[in-house]
């Protein structure tokens, strides 16, 4: 039999742990044939490159080039160039991850040709529709054909919004499987005694999202415990430049909050395995310290993973200082513990996606229709 076509799809720096090890499992299964597509939603040339090349991802066979720009102009760049490579190549499946533009804008465009899409990362919910990525979860879910899971709470939102089950597979998190395959080459970097520091006697810092880094008031409100922590301990916080730009003008700093540029794959990954404490609203973050069994304390009123909550070692303080004091003083002072991962975080969420697209029977495509004039409505 011809094999099946997936199109895999990746547009910024999570999404390419994510696709990772289901392209090389996909390289290992004859009933499949990949072909990829970066749509340049990140577009640090450097930090793609290193990313790529961290992970043995190949090189994309297109890329889209599309940059920075508003949600509205991204994701409109994103549909306008997806389309002609999906009337070229001819796919027999679009293959999405996470929650960024780009999985919305390919999901979608994907779907008004009648292609069938596949969805890593499915029915994770904040119910904060302020946040952008909410709406590409929901949307994608709705177009999606194949929807795989990370964590129980997915199946049930799913469940609630009435997708069929036939369309819902549990598989596990395939962030996780990447972690576990490139853990001892993280340790084995170095990082933390090159950035002068000791195991177990340092904090983590990350901030991405608007609502936290945007607003100088907000960010002086996140920043007020932590800078009290960075007197007492080193904190390590890979800044974004359009957030090093506003942590200037705020004028916050401590000698104890050391920036630095955003850092590779595997080197965050070796120094986030030793910290004693990390301190994010990244979704990612929160995911691998509940595996590492570093104490994590979440900048956000809600989590889209409710699992590292409930199984894991992440706590939601919110974005008040108070909470915030609160939840490190807790952290620093109770035991560091082993727990058992969520179920099917185990490193082999994607051999069970693989297994799954081996099986899935793709309609007989019409291309000669598709994208045409006469089809559009």
């Amino acid at each position: 039999m011809k094999p099946l076509h997936v199109l895999h799809v990746v547009g910024a720096r999570p999404n390419f742990m994510k696709i990772a090890p289901i392209l090389h499992a996909a390289e290992r299964s004859p009933a499949l044939h990949s072909t990829l597509v970066h749509t340049g939603q990140h577009y640090d040339e450097r930090m793609a490159r290193l990313f790529f090349e961290e992970l043995d991802i190949p090189r994309p066979h297109v890329d889209l080039e599309v940059g920075s720009a508003s949600h509205a102009q991204q994701t409109a760049l994103i549909l306008a160039r997806f389309e002609p490579v999906l009337l070229e190549r001819h796919p027999d499946l679009v293959l999405v991850v996470g929650d960024v533009n780009s999985t919305l804008a390919c999901s979608l465009c994907a779907a008004k040709l009648d292609i069938p899409v596949a969805h890593v990362e499915a029915g994770l919910r904040s119910f904060d529709r302020t946040m952008p990525e909410e709406i590409n979860r929901l949307v994608t879910d709705a177009v999606a054909d194949l929807l795989f899971v990370s964590e129980p709470s997915g199946l049930a939102h799913l469940k609630q919004e009435g997708v069929p089950d036939a369309k819902v597979h549990f598989v596990g998190n395939v962030m996780i499987d990447t972690l576990r395959a490139h853990l001892p080459r993280a340790k084995a970097t170095g990082a933390v005694s090159r950035h002068g520091l000791q195991p177990g006697q340092y904090a983590v810092l990350t901030l991405h999202r608007p609502s936290n880094v945007d607003d100088p008031e907000a960010l002086a409100r996140v920043l007020e415990p932590i800078l009290e922590l960075a007197r007492h301990m080193p904190v390590l916080f890979p800044v974004h430049p359009r957030t090093r730009e506003r942590l200037a003008r705020s004028g916050l700093s401590s000698p104890g909050l050391r920036t630095v540029e955003p850092l590779g794959y595997l080197e965050f990954l070796g120094l986030l395995a030793d910290a004693r404490l990390a301190l994010t609203d990244s979704g990612g973050i929160q995911e691998e310290t509940t595996v590492l069994g570093v104490p994590c304390i979440t900048l956000r009123e809600n989590t889209e993973r409710p699992v590292t909550v409930t199984h894991g070692t992440n706590v939601l303080a919110g974005t008040d200082p108070g909470r915030i004091r609160a939840a490190i003083g807790a952290a620093l002072e109770a035991p560091r513990e082993a727990k058992e991962p969520p179920p099917k975080w185990d490193g082999r969420a994607a051999e069970r996606i693989v297994q799954v697209l081996e099986g899935f029977s793709a309609p007989a495509a019409r291309w000669e229709s598709r994208g045409s004039p006469t089809s559009s409505r």
